[in-house]
């Protein structure tokens, strides 16, 4: 029993994580025809009304309020599904063909990341190893954005708004992620809803200001038409199967386990892209191989922690009872 729930924990988180690592070239596909503006709102207000409906049927009506935690539910909301959703796919419409990977590769990154907002909040400096990690990870990033132009280096500036646009957007998701932890109590169905819902009621007012002051053009219904099947597969598995499917994977795996699975999400985008005809480099390879190999890195060196801080713990206890029965 306990091995059957291990391997549908593994096959939500594997299908969460190969589900985003393929929305980054379905929405490339997307900004052909729509602002990624736009993109965001279609892709989630669908999500929003079909969670919403099921979670009224399953916890009732009661499972809408706050209990007190509105801003919070508002702020956490806003990082995930405004901030995240909006700047990610800003960032990929800003940097065109190669957006497509660096915007996959930044969502791998977001246990990296995590590490490094906890370091500046906690001031606690993560280990010499997973820093070790982090650098790989950044010399994989490099090699991605450069694509081994050392003259890149020289219009750099051009590129750093939608970089770090990206970034930002990652920290937004990450931020997310924690926030979870503030509501032990509820069911991941209610976190994700009640979330979701604030947070795309933010996404579209900003959305609908920008076009109102003319910094963002609205589709017609044809460029709509043209990107149906793009939403329809965002709602669906970006949207409401990886949504749920990774929070339900982390809780049963736990999430040392489940951010393993990450390790998909540049890969799948790396193979579709190759597929759809992208014109992939070997330093788009290798760059993805270098991120894939750190985050492996870092997975195994805190497994063997964990392993050493639960025989140390048991070592305390077994040292504490044989000091009590000599006692």
């Amino acid at each position: 029993m306990r091995k059957n729930k291990m391997l549908w924990g593994a096959f939500l988180a594997l299908l969460a994580s190969i589900s985003w690592g393929a929305m980054f070239p379905v929405a490339n596909h997307s900004f052909k025809y729509i602002d990624s503006f736009y993109f965001t709102i279609f892709r989630y207000i669908p999500v929003a009304l079909i969670l919403v409906i099921i979670l009224l049927m399953k916890e009732g009506k009661d499972a809408f309020r706050t209990d007190g935690r509105g801003f919070y539910v508002w702020f956490f909301g806003t990082m995930g599904f405004t901030i995240y959703n909006l700047f990610i796919f800003w960032g990929q419409e800003m940097l065109g063909e190669t957006g497509t990977l660096l915007a996959s590769i930044m969502e791998s990154l977001s246990p990296m990341v995590s590490v490094l907002i906890i370091w500046v909040l906690s001031r606690r400096r993560p280990s010499p190893f997973t820093l070790f990690s982090i650098g790989v990870a950044f010399v994989g990033v490099v090699l991605v954005v450069t694509n081994g132009d050392l003259g890149f280096l020289s219009n750099i500036h051009k590129q750093l708004f939608p970089l770090g646009i990206l970034f930002f957007g990652i920290v937004g998701w990450v931020v997310y992620t924690m926030g979870g932890g503030r509501f032990p109590d509820w069911s991941i169905l209610r976190y994700s809803t009640l979330t979701l819902t604030y947070g795309i009621v933010t996404t579209t007012g900003i959305v609908l200001l920008t076009t109102l002051f003319g910094w963002v053009e609205a589709p017609t219904l044809e460029a709509v038409y043209a990107v149906r099947y793009d939403i329809i597969f965002m709602v669906i598995f970006p949207g409401i199967i990886a949504l749920l499917g990774w929070n339900e994977g982390v809780r049963i795996l736990e999430p040392i386990n489940s951010l393993l699975f990450l390790s998909f999400v540049p890969v799948t985008t790396l193979v579709i892209g190759y597929v759809q005809g992208y014109n992939l480099t070997l330093y788009d390879v290798v760059g993805t191989a270098f991120i894939v190999l750190a985050l492996l890195l870092n997975n195994i060196y805190q497994r063997i922690l964990l392993r050493r801080r639960s025989i140390n713990k048991s070592k305390k206890v077994a040292y504490k009872q044989s000091a009590t029965t000599s006692s």
